[in-house]
C-alpha cells in the first residue's frame, strides 16, 4: 500500500490539503502565507469552508478568485438544502443556521449570498481522486464501492467510517476532514489522526479547545499549522504530529 510517511524527498510542485476552514478568514490567510507557496504548487480544499468563524464570504471570494479546487462539505450541503433552486426550504434553514449558518449570512451582510456563490456551492465536488490520495470531506462507507456512494457518504459519514478496520483502498491514502480529531481516542487538540488507510487533518480551527487550523504538503508529508485565536504558527513532519487511531475504539 502507498505509504504517505515515506513521501519525504522535497519534490516541487506539491500537492497540499487544507482542512476545514468553518469562515476563519483570517487564519486561513496567514496558513497559506506560512506554507510559502509556489505559483506551481497545488492547492486542495477539504470542504466545510463556511460556517461558525465571522468571515465566510471573504473565504468564498478568496478561493474562487484563484480558482482552487475545493470539495463539498456538510455545511456547504446545508445551505444549499436551505435554498433549494432559490426557495426557501424552512426546516433545513433552521438546521442550518445554528450550525454555523448565522454567521454565514451575517458575513454576506444585507445583499445576502450572490448567485454566483450559490452556483460555485453547487458545483463543488463530493471527492478527488488523485491517483495516489483521495480527498474527501467526511469519508466513505467502508461497505460500499464508489460508484454507489453520494453526498450522504461523502459528506457526512464519521464513525461508520473510523471505526472500520481495513483500508479502503489498496493502493492510496484517503484524507479527511469533518470530524474534529480531538474527539478520537488518543488524539490531543491540534493532532492529526491516522487509521487503516486515512489521515484526518480537521484539527478544530473553530473549537475553542483548540483553534488549529491544518494544511497538509502531501508531497513532502509535512503539516503545517495556525492557530487562529492565538496567532501560533508551527511546522512538523507529519509522521511527529499523526496520531494511530485504534478503530475498535471509535464511538462518536
Amino acid at each position: 500500500m502507498f505509504n504517505l510517511f515515506q513521501k519525504k524527498h522535497n519534490a516541487q510542485p506539491r500537492k497540499i490539503a487544507i482542512g476545514d476552514v468553518h469562515g476563519h478568514f483570517d487564519g486561513m490567510c496567514q496558513l497559506i502565507d506560512f506554507c510559502k507557496l509556489s505559483p506551481a504548487d497545488e492547492v486542495y480544499f477539504l470542504g466545510d469552508v463556511i460556517d461558525r468563524g465571522p468571515k465566510s464570504a471573504q473565504v468564498v471570494k478568496w478561493i474562487r478568485e484563484r480558482d482552487y479546487p475545493c470539495l463539498m462539505g456538510n455545511h456547504e450541503v446545508m445551505l444549499l438544502t436551505s435554498f433549494n433552486n432559490g426557495t426557501i426550504d424552512e426546516m433545513a434553514l433552521r438546521h442550518w443556521l445554528p450550525s454555523g449558518g448565522d454567521t454565514t449570512l451575517e458575513s454576506y451582510g444585507d445583499a445576502g449570498i450572490p448567485p454566483e456563490d450559490m452556483d460555485w456551492f453547487a458545483s463543488l465536488p463530493s471527492y478527488l481522486d488523485l491517483g495516489d490520495v483521495f480527498l474527501v470531506h467526511a469519508g466513505v462507507d467502508p461497505f460500499k464501492s464508489i460508484d454507489k456512494q453520494n453526498n450522504d457518504q461523502f459528506c457526512w459519514i464519521r464513525e461508520k467510517f473510523l471505526s472500520n478496520q481495513f483500508p479502503y483502498f489498496p493502493d492510496k491514502i484517503i484524507i479527511t476532514g469533518h470530524t474534529i480529531t480531538f474527539t478520537l481516542p488518543g488524539v490531543r487538540p491540534g493532532e492529526v489522526a491516522q487509521g487503516p488507510g486515512w489521515l484526518n487533518i480537521e484539527t478544530g480551527a473553530y473549537h475553542r479547545k483548540s483553534g488549529w487550523m491544518t494544511a497538509l504538503d502531501i508531497t513532502n508529508a509535512m503539516v503545517y499549522q495556525v492557530n487562529v485565536f492565538s496567532g501560533k504558527k508551527r511546522k512538523q513532519p507529519l509522521d511527529r504530529i499523526a496520531k494511530l487511531v485504534e478503530p475498535s475504539r471509535v464511538k462518536l
